[in-house]
């Protein structure tokens, strides 16, 4: 194969089997919503459907609820994660700064002999060591939380801040209450439990995002440089530190985005019923057996990905106005210098927000192990009464079908998607050149069009082909999304590899392929098993490409959690959800574990002794 070969046979594979079909289910989406729909006999365009959903009932409900959540949720998080890195690099600097004499530091500006510290000099790594290794402390505390579905969070949540959950317990046993509050807090009129799920399940995605970022600019050095000219740490961040790291921000906020304003899995079991959010309103009219509401139902699906798009552009623009907004603030100058005490309170705040966050976190987790156990749990009792495995048992829970279907679809899905990031990354090697900006956006498109706004009319498709309804089907519909994951947790590990191993391998005789299996492969295993482990996660978490393209007949433990959650038995819930976070922990746990069991070796052989370099 030639040295471009590669690397085009894998663009025409994600542009075929990729973009393709999501702009075909697009376009049927798109004709459905004119009424021409011949599978149900309407061929005659019209535009009937789209004032069938003008006249739905709380329309306009859904569509606030949509933007509030999602927008709310997006901005929150986001908030947070600036909040955070602004808040500790303040710290770290501190903490990593130079001490000056005492005389030194009581001169004023007017004062000749009061000098300005400087850093002192060092070894050239050694600027950024302090802070970047402070903020990067911060990824095995996120890491769970990632790996966790989302399904399997918002189940746990539930129980968390349920009137008789963990929470209204604490308060019960204060307050001596012998029955539950009536409190609204699952699937509150308002949305607020569904923002509070998205918040917790997006701050970590976006605050490692981040913290990658921030490794790929020379943060301390510049930190400490604005310091020592005076500048306030918050304005030294927005002149100089988030101009620099919005534009490797701006796709993951998009993806942020898009998925908090057309989730499913999520909605459904947090958000608010009657009426819910748009993407829950479509799903049950895209389910319900009157064939007819099929058209209103797409012209939703298009005003979804309209939604997306439209925040989007507002995303965009906002961006334009602060970088003009920005140059004015620059040309003005002003180095925001501020009394300690506000820099102290931002901090406090934070701290006590992302503790808060973490803390439903964990205790989300830790809710769906204690009611898969729980046999019988009182209320106010903050443990359970009595234990027990029943729930665990196959009669019972009934779990062991979808168990299966879940790992298999996982290893499946994952297994194509780390081959054609493989294939995609060697393409790029030996053609020499990155892939350019249109083939990028082939990756992360999934990613950012709703998958209500094209699956259906993909699913209507598939079924003219006899495709659908097919284990092959959900594993091709579950792969678009996990690529997409894949190709960001290897894309930047594999792009760092030092090109003198693949040289000098060619040197000694070796071809590209053996290149590849000897050396790039061995090198690069502790990435790959992470990535691939990124994918197994996604694909667990899947929910709409599975009842779509499955046609309601593929049953994974994330469908029948969604289902359970409705209104089944918390022990068999919480016995399904346990199981849909415990095979991501397990992917993850083995992608740690795998190469320090294969290295064992190699690390001792570094501890046994030698030279210091």
């Amino acid at each position: 194969m030639t040295q471009g070969g590669l690397r085009i046979c894998v663009l025409i594979v994600v542009a075929l089997f990729g973009a393709g079909p999501i702009l075909a289910g697009l376009w049927q989406a798109l004709r459905a919503s004119f009424a021409v729909l011949p599978a149900i006999g309407a061929t005659a365009p019209s535009l009937a459907p789209w004032r069938e959903l003008a006249h739905l009932p709380g329309i306009a409900t859904s569509l606030r609820l949509t933007l509030i959540s999602g927008l709310g949720a997006t901005a929150l998080a986001l908030l947070l994660v600036m909040a955070v890195c602004i808040t500790r690099s303040g710290r770290d600097i501190a903490a990593h700064a130079p001490k000056r004499p005492r005389h030194a530091r009581m001169g004023t500006r007017q004062d000749p002999k009061a000098q300005p510290a400087t850093p002192q000099p060092s070894h050239p790594s050694a600027p950024s060591a302090g802070p970047r290794t402070a903020h990067l402390a911060l990824a095995p505390v996120l890491a769970p939380f990632l790996a966790a579905p989302h399904a399997a969070m918002a189940i746990g949540l539930a129980f968390v801040i349920a009137p008789s959950g963990w929470i209204a317990r604490a308060i019960a046993l204060i307050l001596g209450w012998s029955s539950p509050p009536a409190w609204i807090t699952v699937h509150d009129p308002g949305g607020v439990a569904l923002m509070l799920g998205l918040v917790i399940k997006e701050f970590p995605f976006l605050m490692l995002v981040t913290l990658s970022a921030l490794n790929q600019i020379p943060l301390h050095r510049t930190l400490v440089t604005g310091r020592t000219l005076g500048y306030g740490t918050g304005t030294l961040w927005l002149k100089t530190v988030l101009p620099q790291i919005w534009p490797m921000l701006r796709v993951p906020v998009m993806i942020v985005l898009a998925y908090a304003l057309s989730n499913v899995d999520m909605a459904l079991i947090l958000g608010p019923s009657n009426p819910p959010t748009l993407a829950v309103l479509l799903t049950r009219l895209f389910s319900d057996p009157d064939t007819t509401l099929l058209l209103p139902a797409s012209a939703g699906a298009v005003v979804q990905a309209l939604l997306v798009l439209a925040t989007f552009g507002v995303l965009w623009a906002t961006g334009r106005a602060m970088r003009a907004v920005g140059l004015v603030w620059l040309r003005l100058g002003g180095r925001g210098a501020r009394p300690a005490w506000p820099g102290q309170m931002l901090r406090t705040a934070t701290s006590v927000v992302m503790a808060g966050l973490l803390t439903l976190g964990t205790l989300s987790v830790l809710a769906l192990l204690m009611w898969s156990l729980a046999w019988r749990w009182p209320f106010p009792g903050l443990l359970p009464q009595t234990w027990s495995l029943h729930a665990w048992q196959g009669a019972q829970g009934n779990w062991h079908a979808p168990l299966i279907t879940t790992l298999v679809l996982a290893l499946a899905t994952t297994a194509l998607s780390t081959l054609l990031a493989i294939a995609w990354l060697e393409g790029e090697d030996r053609a020499r050149k990155r892939t350019p900006a249109w083939g990028e956006a082939m990756i992360y498109l999934p990613l950012l069009v709703p998958q209500i706004s094209f699956l259906y009319g993909l699913n209507i498709l598939f079924l003219r082909l006899g495709l659908s309804g097919g284990l092959a089907a959900v594993i091709w519909a579950q792969t678009l999304f996990v690529f997409p994951y894949v190709m960001i947790a290897l894309a930047a590990p594999w792009r760092a590899l030092d090109p003198r191993l693949a040289r000098t391998a060619a040197a000694l005789g070796a071809g590209p392929w053996r290149q590849l299996v000897a050396v790039k492969l061995p090198t690069l295993l502790r990435p790959l098993l992470i990535a691939a482990a990124v994918g197994g996660a996604v694909s667990v978490a899947q929910y709409l490409p599975t009842l779509f393209m499955g046609a309601g007949r593929m049953t994974t433990l994330t469908t029948e959690a969604v289902t359970l959650a409705s209104g089944s038995d918390r022990r068999i819930t919480a016995v399904t959800a346990a199981l849909q976070a415990a095979l991501p922990f397990a992917g993850f746990l083995a992608a740690l574990l795998i190469p320090a069991v294969l290295h064992r070796d190699r690390r001792a052989l570094r501890g046994g002794g030698g030279s210091p370099g």
